[in-house]
This record gives structure tokens, C-alpha cells and sequence, in this order.
């Protein structure tokens, strides 16, 4: 199956008009990065524009002169990302991020307003990382033959630092189950979509390829979602991005007494780390048949390192033969 990477050019369109004009301008204009794939774009306050791609890192420049990056910039990006309303967006920037049309994901750094020793909000907005979403259509497909045992679909750890592609990969396998690839059945998959990172929903309608046989909960807190796409929509996989919270464990719970097929991402480097977390220890301990897959970017992100079962075993470990 061919393979489709990075961002599509309707998703970089949604960019432009996030960023101000003279910026999106800018980076435009340079064809080495117009003609690579956009990963992202950072907007720091007196400092240069940056753009990272899948083959380089660049500092733009404006003659012989760094192209920096104004007080101006800033907000008119968060005027435009707030919808002219910075009340529109009070809890996305309480938490730090805010993922926009098309599932890309825009983090801000700045001044935080704390109440209560929490923080409410954040001011003073100093720094953008805009994150590009983007499909790899076929990047799932070469290892779901891992994830069956005697025919049975395990549940599925997809397990990485951040930004080697737990987000990618998932997506992709979603949308493999949901096809039914290679002569496999079909699936009935629910994805609790919490962030909006996995389908990039806009008016209903999933804007990353996850297969005909998927139905979202969209904008919900995991635990909430998983226990919602159980009762309502008899799914035979559930899946979930980046595990962590205490409530999300109690979800999973549920959903393994349930029978349903657990796919999900967690932030991790290897077996042992991972055992160290309770949490994530018990949970691994009730899946009579699982898989956890390691990845990193070694060879590009998305690089699958090694793939265990929660017995222990190995099954695949990158550069040796099997």
C-alpha cells in the first residue's frame, strides 16, 4: 500500500491562517523547507523563526540578517488561536497547549497565574511550538501480525518518549483494524479522542484517515470516553492516547472486564522503566494477552525498537533476524 507522509496540503493550509501573515509568508517563501515536510514551527519573542522538518532544522533569515520574531508576532498568533479571545481559550491555556483544526497541536509558554497554588492560566505568551500533525498512511501495517496470538487481537502498549511517533503509529493502526488490511476482519473500533490529535475531527467529520468502521468520542476525558464507547457503541477495540492519570487506569479497568480490545500510547523508554509505575504495572498484569511495542526515531520517528508480551518474552527486537 503506498505510503502517505507527513502532513496532508490541506492540513499546512489550516496553518497559514493560524500564524500571522508576514510569517506564513516567510517560511513560504523558502523552497528547501516547502519542499521537505514541516514538523514544526517555533515563534519565540526577539529570537529567530524556526522551522523543523523531517530533514533539517532551520533558523529563516531575512537578507543576511536572522528573520526575528516580534512582541507583534506573538500576539497576533494567540489573537488568532483564541478566535480574538483569549476567555475562548482560558482552559487550553491553563493546561499549557491547544490542539487545533486539522489535529495539530500549538503549546504555549508564558507567564502563569496561579490560584490556589494551581495554575489557572498563563499571560504574557513568549514563546509558540506549532506541532504539524501529519498521516503515515501503511506505517501500522507491517506490524499487526505482531499483535495476534492464535488469531485473537492482543491488547496493544505503543510506548515512547515523546515525539517518536506513539501518535502516528497508533492512528495508523486504528485505521488498519478499522479496513480490516491484508485479508484481516473487519473491527468496530472507538477512539476516545480526547486532545483531538487522532482523527482531527471538524464538523463531525474525521479529518485523518482511521478507517470506516471507527466512531470518536471527541473532547472527553479518557476515563469518561472509554466507559461512554462501552455502553453505547459495543466496539471491539478501544483506543486511547497517552495513558497517565489516575482516572485513566480506572477506565482501563472497566474496559478489560469488559472484554473490549485495549490499544493505547504511553510515555516510556523501556521494560524496566515502565514496571517502575504501579499503575502501569498492575494494568500490564491483567492483560493475560498483550503486546508492548518500544519505539524511538533512530532511524526516523517511528522507529519500532522491540516488541515484548506482558508475559516477559521478546518477540521482535530491531536489526535481528527472527
Amino acid at each position: 500500500m503506498e505510503k502517505k507522509v507527513g502532513a496532508t496540503l490541506q492540513s499546512i493550509d489550516d496553518i497559514w491562517k493560524l500564524l500571522p501573515d508576514d510569517v506564513g509568508k516567510r517560511i513560504q517563501q523558502d523552497r528547501d523547507i516547502m519542499s521537505e515536510h514541516i514538523q514544526e514551527i517555533r515563534l519565540r519573542v526577539l529570537s529567530p523563526l524556526f522551522v523543523k522538518t523531517n530533514k533539517g532544522r532551520y533558523f529563516l533569515t531575512d537578507g543576511q540578517k536572522n528573520w526575528i520574531v516580534t512582541n507583534r508576532h506573538i500576539k497576533e498568533a494567540v489573537e488568532k488561536l483564541g478566535g480574538y479571545s483569549l476567555y475562548a481559550f482560558e482552559e487550553e491555556l491553563r493546561q499549557g497547549y491547544l490542539t487545533v483544526s486539522g489535529g495539530h497541536r500549538v503549546g504555549f509558554c508564558g507567564r502563569a497565574v496561579l490560584e490556589a497554588g494551581k495554575v489557572k492560566t498563563l499571560r504574557q505568551v513568549s514563546s509558540l511550538n506549532i506541532r504539524i500533525a501529519g498521516e503515515v498512511i501503511g506505517c501500522g501495517e507491517q506490524w499487526i501480525p505482531y499483535l495476534l496470538e492464535n488469531n485473537s487481537l492482543c491488547h496493544t502498549l505503543i510506548v515512547s518518549p515523546p515525539g517518536c511517533g506513539k501518535t502516528t503509529l497508533l492512528r495508523d493502526m486504528i485505521r488498519c483494524f478499522s479496513y480490516g488490511v491484508n485479508g484481516m476482519e473487519n473491527y468496530n473500533v472507538g477512539v476516545v479522542d480526547e486532545r483531538g490529535e487522532i482523527a482531527a475531527m471538524k464538523d463531525g467529520v474525521p479529518q485523518m484517515d482511521i478507517g470506516p468502521c471507527t466512531d470518536v468520542q471527541e473532547n472527553c476525558p479518557k476515563a469518561e470516553g472509554m466507559v461512554f464507547l462501552l455502553r453505547s457503541m459495543t466496539p471491539d477495540i478501544i483506543a486511547v492516547d497517552e495513558l497517565g492519570k489516575e482516572a485513566d487506569f480506572v477506565g482501563v479497568e472497566e474496559l478489560l472486564h469488559a472484554g473490549v480490545t485495549l490499544i493505547s500510547t504511553v510515555h516510556g523508554n523501556d521494560m524496566e522503566g515502565l514496571l517502575k509505575n504501579k499503575k502501569m504495572q498492575k494494568m500490564i498484569g491483567q492483560m493475560e494477552n498483550g503486546r508492548i511495542l518500544f519505539l524511538s526515531k533512530k532511524c526516523g520517528t517511528g522507529t519500532v525498537e522491540q516488541i515484548w508480551d506482558t508475559q516477559g518474552k521478546k518477540h521482535y527486537e530491531r536489526g535481528l533476524k527472527p
